[in-house]
Formats: structure tokens, sequence, C-alpha cells
């Protein structure tokens, strides 16, 4: 049986989220509806039936992270490795290569990304080609955007002044061990950044990468706006 990891990137201090409620901290703990940020993503996780977490923290807020955590889930299996710099969302998940075993697969969430249905629900991941989740936004330019033609995936492109489409990556992707060698590969941004979709474009190279469109509503939480949407939801 292929084991399935589930990695949390969880080192980003959340900058558009500072003093937000007289949070100092990363947003990692910020409070919503009065329990930390981490909190509602692992409940998240769980109750789509996820496990074997890694949980990518900041070197300045490891150990309150891991108190937050160890309070509210004591008996999961959670263990965590820290990203010293921040260089991109690819570069987070590459901290976890030294606790994913050989040959396993992973799925890999944005820890301030919230998904009002289970978009893994009824599917065998154990055989599933690496996919990445999309959804149709009125901002497309804010994030991973995604050009599909007759089914397929033509290019992504991140942050493009003049999107190809209104289809972007959200924060959640599945994918095989390979992917920290690819992360190795690829060369950093002019934002200086190791892009999901650089490394996205490399299983797309080889043809290796299936889609899926989610349902329901998706909050991208890393804004005072989109934290009190968050709140109205759930």
């Amino acid at each position: 049986m292929t084991k399935i990891y589930t990695v949390i990137a969880a080192g980003g201090l959340g900058k558009r989220l500072l003093n937000f409620r007289k949070n100092d901290a990363t947003k990692m703990l910020l409070q919503i509806n009065g329990e930390a940020m981490i909190t509602h993503q692992l409940k998240q996780l769980i109750s789509w039936g996820l496990d074997n977490f890694i949980i990518i923290t900041n070197p300045n807020f490891d150990d309150l992270i891991k108190n937050e955590v160890c309070k509210n889930f004591p008996n999961q299996n959670i263990e965590y490795v820290i990203q010293d710099e921040q260089l991109g969302v690819a570069h987070a998940l590459l901290q976890a290569n030294e606790k994913v075993e050989k040959n396993s697969k992973v799925f890999y969430i944005l820890g301030d990304n919230f998904f009002e249905f289970n978009p893994i629900l009824d599917t065998n991941y154990e055989s599933e080609k690496p996919t990445v989740f999309l959804m149709e936004v009125e901002n497309p330019q804010e994030f991973g955007v995604v050009e599909l033609a007759n089914n397929n995936i033509l290019s992504f492109e991140e942050k493009p002044k003049l999107p190809k489409s209104n289809l972007i990556a959200v924060g959640f992707y599945f994918l095989d061990g390979n992917c920290f060698e690819y992360i190795k590969s690829i060369e950093p941004s002019s934002r200086g950044e190791y892009e999901i979709t650089s490394l996205l474009t490399r299983y797309l190279n080889i043809d290796n990468l299936s889609y899926q469109i989610i349902n329901g509503w998706w909050i991208d939480a890393g804004t005072p706006e989109a934290v009190e949407k968050y709140e109205s939801l759930i």
C-alpha cells in the first residue's frame, strides 16, 4: 500500500494579516472564531480522512505552532520541519523531503486555504496521477493561472498581468515522490521564489498531470477581508 503524507505550508508570516486582531505572530496563529488558523486547517484535513501530517513552520514561531497543535491534536501523527527562508511555495514543500518515505505520495496544502466541500471525496488517490485542483475566479491575476484546451492543461503562469483564463490553481495539490527532485531542478522566478507553477509545469512537460475542478466556495484566507468572509461561511 502506498503511503500518503499530508504536508501543510505554515511557514509564511502573513504580512497582510499582521496586527489584524492584534496578531503580531504568524498568521497560522490568528484567531478565527476562537481557534487558531492552523487548528481550522487540521480539522478540515482530518475531516477529509487525511493523516501522516508534516507541518512546515517558520523558525520564529515553530514552538508556538507546535504548542497550539499539540494542545488540540494530542493523538495525531504530526511531524514538523522549519523553513528557514521564505523562498516560495515549492521551496516550502521541499523542506518535507527528509520526512517523506521513498515511493510515497503527498497531498500539499497552503495553510490558509479552506474549502466548502471535500475535493478528494470518493477518489482512490493511491492509483491517481499527480493532480492540480482548479476553479474559476474573478481576479486570476493574483494567482497561478491555468490555460486549458480540449480538456487538457496547456500552461501555467504565476500572477500574470494579462491572464489567459479565469481558471486558477487553488492551494491544494496531489503529487508523487518525484516532486522533491523536480523542485531541485527548477529555477527561481523573477520574484526570487521557487514557484509551485514551475513545479506543475515540470509534471506537465512529461505528461504526468491531471486536474480536477472543485465545487463550492474556496477561501484563500490571507487578508482580513478573506478571514472575515471565511468566518461568515463556516
